[in-house]
């Protein structure tokens, strides 16, 4: 069984109580409206083969259509594309009046639609009767239709009520509706209020348009200058042309000035680019000047700072006495002390023979050190210094007799053979700082030792180690070294010539 879709959404439609009776007055009534919108076109058409040329009077629904931006070929809002009806329904519009942008009431835009509204509504279920849903294919009905044959007469001139006879007429009816407007019918209550909202916000549009329209011509024809004011305007308009030609003048003279300009400012750009390679040249070559003044300055700085360190390191050194720092003499309670060697022995405090004869060694070595930087010469007595083995050579003409400086805890007739040695190697050492001392005092008559020497004595004490007391030694032996430190301080004073502090002289025992 056929069915009556909607031509936008395509839901199924139900016909309306008031299709079923259909009269010839009711289809007239349908139709008319639509004939008259194709009388008008045909006038329009009639009217336009003359001139050829564009009218301004187009159907009001064309020009609404216009406002949207549409093509002129396109389908209205809400029509769905490729159904039964062309682009050509499509592009008719509803009749107008002559007048250009006229506004129309609903009942004017669209008299079909309402009444296929009114004829039909949507339904959310099957069709009456549970016919089929799928579209009735129309076939085209001629424009000569009347009343008469869509109210549903046979050819008997009996009205035929069946089902199947009432949706062909409705279906004839809306092919008649479909194909003298520009929109496809039946169409389902939402689909038309649709459409009718969108052809509303066109009118809408096409009255400001059209009030803009009249706004503009009304400013034109305010605008309007009469002939005193045209005159006028001729006027400026030839001075102004005599002031254009002046200007055009002086365009052409300040172009050739302009040109003038243009050659020289090529000229003064290469005259710069040469002194700028010029200026690059120097820039180089003071670049490279001052890294070697540079350079020299760093390397003449360097030079000064380590002449004035040698100066100061030399002045330093001129002020150090090396002799005291190479042999410290001190002193150890009752024993008297070079480089930290005891000199002498007690029977409380015993002292190896090995730090003695270190400390004799030590001794040997400082006189013969003294006497070589004065430049002395010892009379009849040669030093050897050896470490702890030092001994002294005694130089009669052509015979050398050796006495050996260092002693030893051996007993026996051994021992009394080298003690005896060892005496006359110390009276030997003594006899060599008198010499010494002789010269010094000699030499700097302010130089008074606080020992005398005399023969094997030095200080009233005897300087022998056989029949001799070990406390008189040691203090003989510390004596002797108490003048040592004068013969020092006196060396350390011709080497700076400087006088001797209160603290360079050691103190008396």
């Amino acid at each position: 069984m056929q069915s009556i879709l909607c031509q936008r959404c395509k839901n199924p439609l139900r016909i309306d109580d008031s299709l079923t009776d259909l009269d010839s007055t009711s289809a007239d009534l349908l139709i008319a409206p639509l004939l008259a919108e194709e009388h008008y076109k045909q006038q329009v058409k009639s009217s336009l083969l003359p001139s050829a040329a564009p009218s301004s009077s187009q159907p009001v629904s064309r020009r609404i259509i216009g406002n949207n931006k549409l093509p002129f070929n396109a389908p209205l809002p809400g029509t769905v594309v490729g159904s039964h009806s062309n682009q050509r329904k499509q592009r008719e519009s509803y009749p107008a009046p002559s007048e250009s942008f006229v506004v129309l009431s609903r009942s004017q835009v669209g008299p079909a639609a309402p009444m296929a509204a009114a004829g039909t509504s949507s339904s959310s279920g099957s069709p009456a009767n549970g016919g089929d849903t799928t579209n009735v294919s129309r076939t085209p009905i001629n424009q000569g239709y009347s009343g008469a044959t869509i109210s549903g007469l046979d050819h008997h001139g009996t009205r035929n009520n069946s089902l199947s006879h009432r949706l062909k007429v409705a279906n004839r009816l809306f092919d008649v509706m479909s194909s003298k407007s520009s929109v496809d019918h039946p169409m389902c209550q939402e689909c038309t209020d649709m459409l009718l909202e969108a052809l509303e916000k066109q009118l809408d549009n096409v009255g400001r348009e059209r009030d803009c329209y009249i706004d503009f011509l009304k400013k034109i024809k305010d605008s309007q200058v009469s002939e005193e004011e045209e005159i006028s305007l001729r006027k400026q308009v030839e001075e102004l042309k005599l002031q254009e030609d002046e200007a055009y003048k002086e365009l052409a003279k300040t172009e050739e000035e302009r040109k003038a300009l243009a050659l020289e400012l090529a000229q003064l750009e290469k005259e710069m680019e040469a002194l700028d390679k010029e200026q690059e040249h120097f820039w180089d070559k003071t670049n490279e000047y001052q890294i070697t003044l540079q350079t020299f300055q760093n390397e003449r700085d360097s030079i000064n700072l380590k002449y004035d360190q040698d100066v100061k390191q030399y002045e330093w050194l001129q002020k150090t006495v090396v002799y005291n720092d190479a042999f410290c003499i001190s002193h150890d309670g009752p024993f008297g002390t070079i480089n930290g060697f005891r000199l002498g022995r007690l029977s409380s405090q015993p002292v190896e023979w090995s730090e003695i004869n270190a400390a004799w060694g030590q001794t040997l070595l400082l006189l013969y050190t003294v006497a070589n930087k004065l430049k002395f010469q010892f009379k009849t007595y040669r030093l050897v210094p050896m470490g702890s083995f030092s001994r002294i050579e005694k130089v009669e003409g052509d015979s050398v007799l050796s006495y050996e400086l260092y002693g030893s805890g051996d007993f026996g007739l051994n021992r009394m053979f080298l003690n005896r040695r060892f005496d006359h190697a110390m009276v030997a050492m003594l006899n060599c700082l008198k010499q010494l001392t002789d010269f010094a005092e000699e030499r700097d008559r302010s130089l008074h030792l606080p020992y005398r020497i005399k023969k094997d004595k030095i200080g009233e004490l005897s300087i022998r180690l056989q029949f001799n007391q070990d406390e008189l030694w040691t203090k003989a032996l510390k004596y002797m070294l108490t003048n040592m430190k004068w013969i020092l301080v006196f060396a350390s004073r011709a080497n700076t010539a400087v006088e001797p502090t209160n603290h360079d002289i050691p103190p008396s025992p």
